[in-house]
């Protein structure tokens, strides 16, 4: 398989013993909404397509073992991959100080979160959904790392652009509650989105808001001041050929954000 095709390497100065990127979505074997390489095996895909597009993952990255997949709940639960057996706890991120333990988070809009300190020695994968980012899912994972927390380096992978990540007055107030500070990354919206009846969740009427959850996970790292901060440049919404989307396409499938030590 050309990796090029499936796999978005993670594009910061991480140490050579760092492997970390997001899957895209061509290169399996899942047919439509799923197509192709849907990694979720939430969505109710055809289990036998997950599984062979599992073990091409495998296979064509050449990693060193199984991912450690979760049952992802939008909790701020983080474990430790090398005492997870994959698929068997509910959590959103893992992290690990041992070699070839592969860390892995599965999202379709979420934003994965890639971390690792600067000797290569530890790293970690956070799936920040939005409940998750606001209930502290970073400072969770942040807490795992020892040592100066302002040393640690973050990917941030694709999640929906703040251009098209409409939310109502309850989730702008949610973050505010947290943070009043998170203010500054909610755009005023006049008109709601052109998007599919799936995501029309709010009452007519209701304010709505642009969400930019890229500047909000920059705002949480920032209070630790971790200032190498990298990735963030793209749009799952807009990038329908490389990106699946759920507030998009609603029936979707996932891609899978990974990190491990060589």
């Amino acid at each position: 398989m050309n990796n090029n095709l499936f796999w978005l390497p993670a594009d910061w100065p991480a140490p050579a013993n760092i492997r970390a990127g997001t899957t895209l979505r061509s290169g399996g074997v899942s047919q439509a909404p799923y197509h192709s390489l849907n990694l979720g095996d939430h969505v109710d895909d055809d289990p036998a397509a997950v599984t062979e597009n599992r073990q091409r993952l495998i296979t064509a990255l050449q990693l060193p073992s199984e991912p450690v997949w979760l049952k992802q709940v939008h909790s701020k639960v983080i474990v430790d991959a090398a005492n997870t057996l994959p698929g068997t706890i509910e959590a959103d991120g893992s992290y690990t100080i041992k070699s070839e333990v592969v860390c892995a988070v599965l999202t379709a809009d979420c934003l994965p979160v890639l971390i690792c300190n600067q000797p290569g020695t530890q790293v970690a994968a956070v799936h920040a959904g939005w409940r998750g980012l606001a209930d502290g899912i970073i400072e969770t994972a942040l807490e795992k790392f020892a040592g100066d927390k302002s040393k640690l380096m973050v990917w941030l992978g694709p999640a929906i652009g703040a251009d098209n990540y409409e939310v109502g007055n309850d989730v702008r107030a949610y973050f505010l509650a947290h943070d009043p500070a998170a203010a500054s990354a909610f755009k005023h919206r006049d008109q709601p989105l052109n998007q599919p009846p799936v995501q029309t969740r709010k009452q007519p009427g209701e304010e709505k808001w642009l969400m930019d959850i890229y500047q909000l996970a920059h705002q949480r790292l920032n209070k630790h001041s971790i200032t190498a901060i990298y990735g963030g440049e793209f749009c799952t919404f807009k990038g329908s050929e490389k990106f699946y989307s759920y507030r998009r396409d609603g029936i979707t499938g996932r891609m899978a954000s990974l990190i491990w030590i060589d």
